[in-house]
């Protein structure tokens, strides 16, 4: 492909070798160009040829059908030892690194594990891109579970990066799978195992390259072939090479071994640590036990395992295959015998529920599934800013971005989907009648394909109702619905605005009295006031946050919402610019709405207070701290002023921010040296050529790549769009098309796939512009003037 060079106002002249007629004929195309010069920022153009001649891709990245890049695993030793890291490999590295959390992953609290293991693997999210997969398995569950393993029965699988980029985001670290299965997994390990310690080393760096390049966190080794004593007695080096190996390179990397070979080199499942298999335990970061245990086994390990229990992960099969305790929705049985001994859980398959469930009871069996297991779970918590959520599952049945709609159609992106919060049903305690229940919803959306709904019901003893969207890790879910008898006095805070001098007024405001107790949590409710958690939070924040949630309540009701939110560290914490309603160890603040935004901040909070199309509606809020910790965040639920009735409400979540003010103020960069390559043309099915009289017809599909350079620790991702030209040269200059989505990137390249373009007419080019839009993490939209965009001109191919 030729470059036709940057889109400066000098370089849109045509080359200075094309004749005279020929500048005649192409004179309206170039004042067409000079015209969007002076509009736009410099753009790069790429000339192409059409031709039908197929440039071959690579089998292993790209799906043969459709050209569409896809994750991929090695079969074989030999492809493991000759991999080496290639430009195709960069479709399928994680954007998101591990976000930090509390507690983190080496305490020695009894930690989740999730080994994901449906139908073979490397189904629907093996597409990097995104699908337009109907009714496709969802996992949203994250605050739950601390390490996901993505399984299948190849040598060597690698975690599709749709996965990888979820679970970092919320703070899951990722592992992949290296399996030896049969006698062709044994001949395969006498070749690496049996020999001296270079071989073993090689394939032991080669996998520690793998999770460095593609930024997962390790590898669950599991060897279920019979190996000779060369071979076993090699297999402890190895997992202590490949453990200290992988942390030196992958910070928090992690080595797991399960329970299959003993230390005679024989595959005997021994569904406990015990002196057979312990060699391996020691020799790595955790073990993964079999799943045929009874309570004996635990009783046994216990000892074993002395101070590293947290290190030992009970399997758990969630199908019930075999003598195993709980399984299916009697999962809560094993965990509650497994938490009892204080050893971690390991659960394999827990996609049981859409397997072999109807699938369009998906999302109410698996938060059944989840729920019930909810109280052996503790959440762990989110401990860093930005926080941005518009509780995008990455699926929908159509695509909307603030409110406006997109497309219509299902899709499913993996890497789409956004920070997730606990779902549960709450009701108190006792003769209390409210209750509050969370869900996902596709059915309505402000960014994305899903919204977070809250339905319930506000008792007459009750002034409001308040959830908390982040909850502090301390704080045990199942004391959410918890009462006792209110106190004699309801507490009456003041409101102090930093800016006023006048002395406090008492103000008649809910009273919250929460008391730490070391890490436990105890929760006086008022009959005023009853809480609910959907988050784990711990934030240090910056000085000045500001604060921004999108809501719409259904049907008609005059239910009040609000923001509200509770600090730590209250002997440090100095709160400035809002209302304080407690000053105890725990303080809940009633932030002030921002009606009018700094001028710096106008494209994040451009519609505060206003109503918003679609019916949603934006507040923002200003907040100045010191020394303090982010506890919780509250979405607030009152009765109207003068009601005495029940009051049922149903409010939909569009999207929360929490940004550092900061943040917002600093200066953005562009998108620069985006290019087109890998250009591939087919012609378009007879049938796509009927189209309707008034457009031009698609006779032409195109494919190509797109790549460009951006600093990817300030993005969450790119949204491509492409422009068509529209009308004809002997028109005059095309009218403006408004971009349409092409998809979304989280690398810095994307792979367009089969695009209907108009066929250029004879002596005329046709033309394709490609935007590529940067998401800032803090999640507003960004000017057209700092996207990357490149044009590609084409012409008929030569006779």
């Amino acid at each position: 492909m030729e470059t036709a060079g940057p889109r400066t106002r000098a370089a849109a002249r045509l080359g200075a070798h094309a004749t005279r007629e020929e500048q005649r004929k192409r004179r309206p195309v170039r004042r067409w160009q000079r015209r969007r010069i002076e509009e736009e920022q410099e753009e790069a153009v790429f000339r192409e040829v059409v031709s039908f001649t197929r440039d071959p891709l690579p089998a292993r990245y790209y799906d043969k059908d459709t050209t569409k890049p896809i994750s991929f695993y090695l079969p074989s030793l030999e492809e493991l030892l000759a991999w080496t890291p290639d430009v195709e490999d960069s479709f399928n590295v994680a954007l998101e690194p591990l976000k930090c959390r509390q507690p983190p992953l080496s305490s020695q609290r009894p930690r989740t594990l999730l080994c994901h293991d449906m139908m073979g693997g490397y189904l629907d999210d093996k597409f990097i891109q995104g699908s337009a997969a109907q009714n496709p398995y969802c996992f949203y569950h994250w605050q739950c579970i601390d390490i996901f393993v993505y399984f299948s029965h190849h040598l060597v699988t690698i975690p599709p990066v749709g996965w990888t980029n979820a679970a970092h985001r919320h703070g899951v670290c990722v592992l992949g799978t290296f399996i030896a299965e049969w006698k062709e997994g044994g001949r395969l390990c006498e070749a690496f195992l049996a020999g001296d310690e270079h071989s073993y080393q090689a394939v032991a760096d080669q996998l520690v390259l793998i999770a460095q390049f593609f930024r997962f966190d390790g590898w669950l080794i599991n060897i279920e072939s019979s190996l000779s004593l060369a071979a076993v007695g090699n297999v402890p080096p190895f997992l202590r090479y490949l453990s200290t190996q992988l942390c030196r390179q992958v910070p928090g990397g992690l080595v797991l071994w399960y329970d299959s070979v003993v230390s005679s080199g024989q595959v005997k499942w021994q569904n406990e640590l015990n002196e057979q298999n312990r060699i391996f335990f020691d020799s790595c970061h955790g073990f993964f036990t079999n799943y045929n245990w009874r309570e004996e086994h635990l009783d046994r390990m216990v000892a074993q395992a002395g101070g590293r229990r947290a290190d030992v992960y009970v399997g758990v099969d969630v199908f019930a295959r075999g003598n195993v305790v709980g399984g299916q929705f009697d999962t809560h049985k094993s965990l509650e015998l497994i938490r009892k001994h204080g050893f971690s859980a390991a659960l394999f398959a827990p996609g049981w529920v859409y397997e072999c469930l109807e699938k369009r009871d998906f999302f109410q069996n698996q938060d059944k599934f989840w729920g019930l297991l909810g109280r052996y779970l503790p959440p762990h918590s989110i401990c860093s800013l930005p926080f941005v959520t518009s509780f995008c599952l990455g699926m929908g049945t159509r695509r909307v971005c603030y409110g406006q709609e997109e497309a219509v159609g299902p899709w499913y992106h993996p890497s789409a989907q956004e920070i997730q919060p606990l779902f549960a049903e709450h009701r108190p305690e006792g003769d209390g009648q409210g209750w509050v229940r969370t869900h996902c919803c596709l059915e309505d959306a402000w960014n994305g394909g899903s919204s977070l709904l809250i339905r319930g019901v506000i008792p007459p003893e009750v002034a409001h109702v308040a959830v908390s969207v982040f909850e502090r890790v301390g704080r045990q879910r199942e004391l959410a619905a918890q009462t006792t008898p209110a106190p004699p006095r309801l507490a009456k805070p003041n409101l102090v605005p930093q800016s006023s001098s006048r002395p406090p007024a008492p103000h008649p405001a809910t009273a919250l009295l929460a008391v730490a107790e070391s890490d436990r949590f105890s929760f006086l409710w008022s009959r005023r006031t009853k809480i609910f958690g959907l988050f784990s939070l711990h934030v240090p924040v910056p000085p000045k946050i500001f604060l921004s949630m999108v809501y719409k309540l259904e049907g008609p009701s005059d239910v009040g919402v609000a923001l509200e939110l509770t600090t730590g560290d209250a002997g440090s914490c100095h709160v400035g610019g809002i209302s304080t309603l407690s000053a105890e160890a725990s303080s809940r603040h009633s932030p002030r709405p921002l009606r009018v935004p700094p001028t710096k901040l106008a494209r994040w909070m451009g519609h505060c207070g206003q109503q918003l199309s679609g019916g949603w509606v934006q507040r923002c809020y200003e907040v100045n701290l010191r020394g303090c910790v982010l506890q919780d965040l509250w979405v607030s639920f009152s009765r109207p002023p003068g009601s005495r009735e029940q009051e049922a409400f149903v409010c939909r979540l569009g999207e929360l921010q929490v940004v550092d003010a900061n943040s917002l103020l600093s200066p953005l960069p562009r998108v620069q040296a985006v290019s087109v390559s890998r250009v591939r043309w087919q012609r378009a099915a007879p049938e796509e050529e009927e189209e309707e009289e008034e457009q031009r017809p698609a006779r032409l599909r195109l494919s190509c790549a797109l790549h460009w350079s951006y600093p990817l620790s300030h993005v969450r991702c790119f949204r491509i769009h492409c422009c068509r030209a529209t009308g004809s040269p002997a028109e005059g200059p095309p009218g403006p098309e408004k971009p349409a989505l092409l998809g979304l990137a989280f690398v810095n390249q994307y792979r367009v796939v089969d695009l209907a373009v108009a066929a250029a007419g004879p002596g005329t080019d046709g033309r394709m512009e490609f935007l590529v839009e940067p998401v800032p993490r803090e999640g507003f939209l960004v000017p057209k003037a700092e996207w990357g965009r490149a044009a590609l001109l084409y012409s008929g191919p030569h006779t």
